[in-house]
């Protein structure tokens, strides 16, 4: 086993770090609604993101198994801030639109290749015992600035409103474009011209690797019933990160003003953090653990969400920190379950289900704002939450235990 550099782990943690230095994020629900949009066409352009991330997110994993994950983490940046450029430009229905299909297009480039980056770095150095770790600080890091912008978009906005908001948005994903820039080229477990002796001849010429590949990832996910069962979980816990979409409203229904709104959302990402950072020395907990926590934070969700008031949001930040925790280990031990050399492809079936997890989600929120209010809808959510902490301790992979080597395939990049 070799160390693995801290000046990568750093650059690591700093790009996905910097994808949520947003001070846009608890302020553009609020920037749609005061631009005339109904509950209605707020889901509405919620679904859209959605459906543009998971239509893109298999192909792109694919991409990401057969080309440069650098170019594409670096693609990924520009148009995340493409599209919140484009909120404050096109301050519309159609200009929201746009910057969502953007921000999908970017999601769907940066999720399943950013984790097969990271997780085969480790790899080729013999070190994916520390992925769980690495990943949690990043997680935790990037929730760190997402506070930092929470609590920096009350100042801005009384600055400049929703416009300098936007350029500090932008700003920050341009920097990711240089921290991406700067990052080695991801040295896979398994090359894509290794799977040939498997099917020779099918991965001549870039669209036959990408084929292949693309073939790789779905038939590990359909034949190994360990990652089949490891991808149905994590799809279904980042499909339930749906919730945050509508902490704004529920505190401005609440009560809560405009400048006070991102004051309420820093104590649930102030959570999020600190469960991330857990999750490395959680790893090894058994999956009833796990499924426990999940119960609970189902539990405080709905407390919280029905309480009616400003003080309920510190249960739903409790519930949503060990939601957190749990799925950062369950990506974790996705990583480690995963087998073929399409580990990109694989991760982004996972990303897929959870996009359309969450399109039924802000589906369901759309049509049952007709009958019933927001908090009575948060509270229903959690009743997928409870049935999936049921099928947890079946699902969640045991975690790794074996002796680790350098990837015979790859020299450690540098």
């Amino acid at each position: 086993m070799s160390a693995v550099p801290s000046s990568l782990s750093a650059r690591i943690i700093a790009f996905e770090a910097l994808q949520d230095f947003i001070p846009l994020y608890p302020l553009y629900q609020l920037l749609f609604t005061d631009h005339g949009l109904s509950a209605a066409e707020v889901s509405t352009l919620f679904i859209i993101w959605s459906t543009t991330s998971f239509l893109l997110e298999v192909p792109s994993g694919a991409w990401a198994d057969v080309f440069s994950r650098r170019k594409l983490l670096m693609l990924g940046a520009f148009l995340s801030g493409l599209g919140y450029a484009a909120w404050i430009v096109l301050p519309s229905f159609a200009g929201f639109a746009l910057g969502f299909v953007l921000w999908g297009t970017s999601s769907a480039l940066i999720s399943g290749t950013f984790e097969a980056f990271a997780y085969d770095e480790l790899a080729a150095r013999g070190s994916t015992s520390k992925y769980a770790g690495l990943l949690g600080k990043a997680r935790a890091a990037a929730l760190v600035m997402n506070l930092a912008a929470t609590l920096l978009a009350a100042p801005l906005y009384q600055l400049g409103g929703y416009v300098l908001a936007g350029v500090v948005s932008v700003s920050s994903c341009l920097l990711q474009v240089v921290v991406a820039m700067s990052l080695p080229e991801a040295a896979q477990v398994a090359t894509a011209d290794e799977t040939e002796e498997v099917e020779p001849g099918t991965g001549r010429g870039a669209l036959g690797r990408y084929r292949l590949m693309l073939r790789s990832g779905l038939t590990e996910v359909a034949s190994n019933r360990t990652v089949r069962k490891a991808v149905a979980l994590v799809a279904l816990l980042g499909g339930f990160l749906a919730f945050d979409e509508y902490f704004p409203l529920l505190a401005r229904e609440v009560g809560a003003s405009t400048v006070l709104v991102p004051l309420l959302i820093a104590g649930t990402v102030a959570a999020q953090a600190i469960g991330g950072a857990l999750a490395g020395p959680a790893y090894t907990l058994r999956a009833s653990y796990f499924a426990v926590g999940l119960g609970l934070t189902a539990a405080l969700i709905a407390w919280g969400s029905l309480s009616g008031t400003a003080a309920g949001f510190v249960p739903i930040a409790v519930g949503y920190g060990v939601m957190q925790l749990v799925i950062v280990v369950a990506e974790a031990r996705l990583q480690d379950s995963i087998e073929g050399p399409a580990r990109a492809t694989v991760t982004s079936v996972s990303g897929f289900f959870a996009e359309v997890f969450a399109v039924t989600v802000y589906a369901g929120f759309a049509l049952g704002s007709v009958w019933f209010t927001l908090p009575i809808l948060m509270a229903a959510l959690t009743v997928p939450v409870v049935l999936t902490a049921a099928i947890t301790p079946s699902a969640l992979p045991a975690p790794a235990n074996r002796e680790e080597q350098p990837s015979e395939s790859e020299e450690p990049a540098h």
